[in-house]
């Protein structure tokens, strides 16, 4: 399986149109928890403020990726208002979605550096300008589409120097990835992780650590309770969720989770609900 469809597969991404047209004024997002936002500047001019009050001012055909929860506002120009498709990007869960994870608060970019982003642009706006029938659910599948695009040009251009995306972007790290992403089950030790990646045990986890930001032995303990909690919340037993993910039985789980999370996997079950 490829560096995005396995994780993709696993964690849940969705968007949802709120806006299109021309914005007049400024409009203020909020920092919404499992959500961030995605905004497409065909035209005219926008200003964007940060959290911090820091202005960055858009006056070509841009896409602007707020991946995380994050405040923020976007301002129209009066003498060149924004033509705008804005929309909400929700994860089924942030804290633990290792996309929005992997990914800065803030992405922007020229459709023009991408083909692919280019004409799926176009088709998104072509539908969001026009009174089609199906309108809404369109503009909902291309901006899920949309997404992919970005992940895809985040990882063929490298943007990121460190973290998951980094390492799915390494040609020996991301096998390593891929693999104990496939089965987290499997006993990995870092030998065999090493010899997927064709290093020395001492070199791999060298570089393991200076890209992905954490030891091969942190990242899959780590992958085990993002999947861990993926299947408690579907109401798996814990006894089936260790061994899913690698532990020989519901007691072994529930000592990882209290030493990463403090509470037992049924505890952490009923804080989510």
């Amino acid at each position: 399986m490829d560096q995005l469809s396995n994780i993709l597969q696993r964690f849940t991404m969705n968007t949802e149109v709120f806006f299109t047209g021309n914005l007049c004024g400024v409009s203020y997002l909020d920092k919404l928890p499992n959500q961030g936002h995605l905004h497409l500047l065909r035209s005219g001019e926008l200003t964007f403020i940060d959290e911090q009050g820091k202005a960055l001012l858009f006056n070509q055909p841009t896409v602007i990726f707020v991946a995380l929860p994050y405040r923020h506002q976007i301002i129209g120009s009066v003498e060149n208002p924004p033509e705008l498709v804005c929309a909400n990007v929700i994860y089924d869960q942030t804290h633990s979605n290792p996309i929005a994870n992997a990914l800065p608060a803030l992405l922007h970019f020229n459709f023009n550096e991408c083909p692919n982003i280019k004409q799926t642009a176009q088709w998104l706006f072509d539908e969001a300008f026009q009174d089609k029938c199906g309108r809404l659910p369109m503009l909902n599948a291309l901006t899920d589409i949309f997404i992919i695009h970005i992940l895809r040009f985040v990882l063929n251009n490298k943007m990121m120097k460190h973290g998951l995306l980094a390492g799915l972007a390494h040609p020996q790290l991301s096998k390593v990835l891929l693999a104990i992403q496939s089965t987290p089950e499997y006993s990995w030790g870092l030998q065999e992780m090493a010899d997927i990646a064709l290093m020395s045990r001492s070199k791999f986890a060298e570089l393991f650590k200076q890209v992905v930001g954490q030891s091969p032995g942190d990242y899959l303990l780590d992958w085990r309770i993002i999947i861990a909690k993926t299947l408690l919340k579907q109401n798996k037993s814990v006894a089936l969720v260790a061994n899913a993910v690698g532990y020989e039985n519901g007691s072994a789980l529930a000592r990882v989770f209290r030493k990463k999370l403090g509470l037992s996997p049924k505890e952490w079950l009923v804080s989510k609900q």
